[in-house]
Parts: C-alpha cells; sequence; structure tokens
C-alpha cells in the first residue's frame, strides 16, 4: 500500500517521536509498502533523500535547531507544507495518510484528508495531549485547545502510544484509541549470539532534550550523594537548561564524571547505548520514550521515575527501580542497588533483553498493517 507520512520532527531533527515514526517506517518499507514521508527541514540537512527504502522530504519551515521548535516553526511548517502535500496526494495517490503528533501535524493532516478524502490515523504521543508536557503544552492549549477536537474526531484511527497517554487523552476527547507501543528492532542478543557485560566503572547514559521535564538537575543532585561508588556517566541532548544543567554539575564537583556531548545524531544514540550499562530517566511525565525502548533493546538496566509510560519499561528490582516523582531517597537507593553489585547490574541488564521482546517493531508494524488495511477497505 501506498502511506503518506506526515511529521514536523523526523531524524536526526526532533526527539522520540521522531525516531519511533523513523522505526516504524523502515519496518513497513522492508515489508514492500511505498511510503513517503513530509518532514521539516533544518540547516545542513538535505531537502530530499532516500532512507531504507523510501524516500523522505523536508520542507523549509524556518527551523533554525534540530533540538527545538519554536511556534513559528511549527506554524511555519502546517503553511509550507501544504500546497506539496496537496501535489503529492493528487500525483501519488497515496491510500492512507498516516500523522504523528496532533498538533501541529494534525492540522495539516485533516485539511489535506478533507480535500482528497484519503483516510488519516493519528499517533499521539503525548506531548499533543493537553496536560501531557505542561511547560510544552501549556502554551497552545489556551488558544488552540478548542479546536483540536476535529483532529481528533476526524482522524480514522487515533492510536496513543502509551496506556498513560490514552487515559490522558480521553480526559479530553471523546474518541476510540488503541494503544500501540513505539517499537524497536531487536538486536541479535535476543538470540543468544552475545554475551551481556557490565562496564568498568559501570556507565549511566540519558538521552533527550534538556527541558524541566526531563528534571535533570534531579539527576545531577542525586549522583552526587553517590559520588561514593564507581560510574560514569553521559548526558546526550541539548535543550533550555542546559545551563542550569551545566552549573549543576560544577556545584557539585562531577566535571569529571559527568559528559555533555551535545545534540548527536540518533545513530549516535544508538551505539552510545550499546557502551552503557544503565539508563536514567527521572522525568516528570512521559509518553513511552524511545529511548527507553531503544535501551531495553541493548540491554540496559532503567532507573525511572514512575511518570507515564515509563512503568511500561520496568518490572521494578527486575530489569531495574521505578520511583515515585520527587522521592530522592528512592532515586539515590536505586541507583545504588543497581550499581554497587555488578552481577545483579548483568541480571538486570539481561532482563531488559527479555522484555524487549513486547516492544519487537515487527510487532508494532503488524498492529499499524492492520489499522491501515482497516481504514482503507472500510
Amino acid at each position: 500500500m501506498k502511506i503518506l507520512v506526515l511529521n514536523y520532527e523526523y531524524p536526526p531533527v526532533g526527539g522520540g517521536g521522531g525516531r519511533a515514526c523513523a522505526d516504524l517506517c523502515q519496518a513497513l518499507a522492508a515489508r514492500g509498502h511505498d511510503l513517503r514521508v513530509l518532514t521539516s527541514h533544518a540547516p545542513g540537512l538535505l531537502h530530499h533523500e532516500g532512507i531504507d527504502g523510501y524516500q523522505v522530504r523536508r520542507i523549509s519551515s524556518g527551523r533554525r535547531s534540530l533540538a527545538r521548535a519554536s511556534f513559528f516553526a511549527m506554524f511555519g511548517f502546517l503553511m509550507f507544507t501544504f500546497i506539496p502535500g496537496l501535489r503529492e496526494i493528487r500525483s501519488w495517490k497515496p491510500d492512507v495518510l498516516h500523522v504523528h503528533f496532533a498538533v501541529p501535524t494534525g492540522v495539516l493532516a485533516r485539511i489535506l484528508s478533507r480535500l482528497s478524502g484519503i483516510p488519516y490515523l493519528l499517533t499521539a504521543h503525548l506531548g499533543d495531549v493537553p496536560g501531557g508536557v505542561p511547560e510544552k503544552t501549556d502554551r497552545w492549549v489556551r488558544y488552540i485547545y478548542p479546536f483540536t477536537h476535529a483532529i481528533w474526531k476526524d482522524a480514522a484511527k487515533v492510536v496513543a502510544v502509551s496506556d498513560y497517554t490514552r487515559a490522558l487523552a480521553l480526559k479530553h476527547y471523546n474518541v476510540a484509541i488503541e494503544v500501540i507501543p513505539n517499537g524497536v528492532k531487536l538486536p541479535r542478543e535476543l538470540k543468544g549470539e552475545h554475551t551481556i557485560d557490565v562496564g568498568e566503572p559501570p556507565r549511566i547514559i540519558f538521552a533527550g532534550r534538556f527541558q524541566p521535564q526531563k528534571n535533570l538537575p534531579f539527576l545531577i543532585e542525586t549522583l552526587a550523594k553517590v559520588k561514593d561508588l564507581a560510574w560514569d556517566c553521559v548526558l546526550m541532548g541539548d535543550g533550555p537548561q542546559r545551563e542550569p544543567i551545566e552549573n549543576a554539575i560544577r556545584e557539585n564537583q562531577l566535571e569529571e564524571r559527568i559528559h555533555l556531548p551535545g545534540w548527536v545524531h540518533t545513530e549516535t544514540v544508538w551505539q552510545e547505548l550499546g557502551r552503557s550499562d544503565l539508563l536514567a530517566m527521572p522525568s516528570l511525565s512521559e509518553g513511552l520514550p524511545v529511548v527507553g525502548v531503544h535501551a531495553l533493546g541493548q540491554g540496559l538496566a532503567i532507573v525511572a521515575n514512575r511518570a507515564g509510560g515509563l512503568s511500561d519499561l520496568v518490572d521494578d528490582r527486575v530489569n531495574g527501580c521505578l520511583c515515585d516523582v520527587g522521592d530522592e531517597t528512592c532515586f539515590e537507593g536505586a541507583l545504588r542497588w543497581c550499581l554497587e553489585d555488578s552481577e545483579r547490574l548483568k541480571t538486570m541488564k539481561q532482563a531488559s533483553l527479555q522484555k524487549a521482546k513486547y516492544f519487537d517493531i515487527e510487532r508494532v508494524a503488524d498492529s499499524y498493517e492492520r489499522l491501515f488495511e482497516e481504514r482503507i477497505s472500510g
């Protein structure tokens, strides 16, 4: 089938929602489906490129940063992608539109769908749900929330990436929502072809935007309390909280143990996960973080808050530890419990590899393929 994918963020632009979209596109293209992606351009990127058997077209919309999208850049994406999207539909004649994020991309999908009669399937990632990420969503909810109901209502099908995202969306939108998690391509480790090891010292990793939702100053303060243990840490990403994070590292004298390589390509994140032992996710809210799913696929233990979809990734004291948001004592104790015994950490890493099977991208692709076929036949 022909699938036109609309997402204002697509690797290396943006965060987890773009990465999840790319993983799914790769899996569907490998099955013989014909895909084209319309997304945002950023400086230094090609406007057209072929990736893993499908085409990606990046539209200039005023975006200047890989990590951050201003309101004007999002509005620009809607304005400048409308004509290319309409031309793509009329010349290529896709069977279905797959849109990621109700806001802003869902606005474009609804308009194109109404003009063409082609159904669209909406995938919500939390940042597009009112209240999901308050520091992001509160800025637009007050202005455009009344207009978002039609985006959800007119979708042929709505998918949420986690039970938490679904429950939050249902508080605002009276539509049927199916849960399909973000997926990961499983490595050979799950076939027993690789032995899990633990670094000397163990390596802690975080990857994502440096924004209040991610709660990174809290992580740094907690790491300072376990300085007596052997560990090394890398915080990969960038964003508005970079300066407070750098200050916290200096104040706690952790410059030699916490490294900030900046915003890197998603393939680099994958490689760095493979070199690490423990993913730290002290987030205040999450849908289903793609970096967490990828961490399972690479066999990392996870220490995280019970925040949204993070609970879906961790079986407490099996492949990591879960703490209530704001519980400093628990988070410190969880890091200690994971780091002080290398055999215990190795066992948790092996448990993560087994848990990753639930998020196999092939299972995820099966679910989307079924929905696409239902919508087309319907």
